[in-house]
């Protein structure tokens, strides 16, 4: 069964998206309506911005929407999931993708999420770290014995998680999580501890502009962060978007569960390899390859 993934923040790069703006009409048109949507050029840093421009989390989140959406839509008639799933920020894409979300609204929800997990960030200063080769149980115990806020936020691939938090408690933990046995616990340069408590603003923003968008049933189950099953119950879809932003995201468990329901085939479509190299590492017996 064949499904396609979309990445998440961290996967853009200088030039991302410009071919298929210049191959195909269609998606040129997606690019000039996105422009319009957010009443900047977006598109003019997406092609000729340096790294530095394309970090900005209000830059960052909807190009890479855009690259992952308007791909999947120039695949027409060869883009036939049997499911969808999306890291983090690649949910909405991967959303879209499926029909459950209309393209137009998609980007703006994922405007108003770039921008209030920014101001979010701006409020309660936090940061994330990569932490190797521990088992997943056991960084998350590390975790609660800390009396300050600091979870699991991405549990990408067996043995490679990213932890979130108060500044002070991501330090702490990776100072134990090293005593533990952890290979590396190595702080990542981001704006904000995503996907942590400290979201919380930005998770009251975003529900209010997630129950005035119009959601449809999708065209197949859409794997979400925070349940990890395939979902197609709009309301299902909205409340667990909404509790993504102070969630973390299981994407080895949601690639787990994909697997075990017949898939066997992703493609990644977007920016990046990421999601290639994580889901190769969860199961290296199905078929893996990439669109960009």
């Amino acid at each position: 069964m064949k499904a396609f993934v979309f990445p998440g923040q961290g996967a853009q790069f200088p030039g991302m998206g410009k071919d298929l703006y210049e191959r195909c009409a269609g998606s040129k048109n997606l690019f000039e309506s996105a422009n319009e949507i957010l009443g900047f050029r977006i598109t003019d840093i997406m092609f000729a911005g340096t790294d530095e421009d394309l970090r900005q989390t209000k830059v960052t989140q909807p190009a890479i929407f855009l690259h992952s959406v308007i791909l999947a839509k120039s695949l027409g008639d060869d883009f036939q999931p049997a499911m969808t799933a999306g890291h983090s920020l690649g949910e909405f894409s991967a959303l879209v993708a499926a029909g459950a979300l209309q393209f137009e609204d998609g980007l703006r929800l994922v405007y108003k999420r770039a921008l209030a997990m920014q101001k979010a960030g701006e409020q309660n200063t936090g940061t994330m770290a990569a932490i190797l080769a521990l088992p997943d149980e056991k960084v998350a115990e590390i975790c609660e014995e800390i009396d300050d806020i600091v979870i699991p936020a991405n549990y990408n691939s067996p043995g490679q998680i990213v932890i979130s938090g108060t500044i002070s408690g991501v330090e702490k933990a990776c100072e134990l999580l090293k005593a533990a046995g952890a290979k590396r616990a190595l702080r990542l340069n981001v704006s904000g501890a995503f996907h942590s408590p400290l979201m919380a603003p930005a998770k009251e923003e975003l529900e209010k502009a997630i129950h005035s968008t119009a959601f449809s049933t999708p065209k197949c189950p859409v794997y979400q962060n925070v349940s990890t099953y395939g979902e197609t119950n709009p309301e299902v879809i909205k409340n667990n978007l909404i509790a993504q932003l102070t969630s973390p995201v299981r994407w080895t468990q949601s690639v787990q569960n994909m697997i075990a329901d017949g898939a066997d085939d992703f493609t990644e479509l977007g920016p990046g390899s990421v999601l290639q190299g994580l889901i190769g590492k969860i199961n290296n017996t199905v078929k893996i390859q990439g669109l960009s």
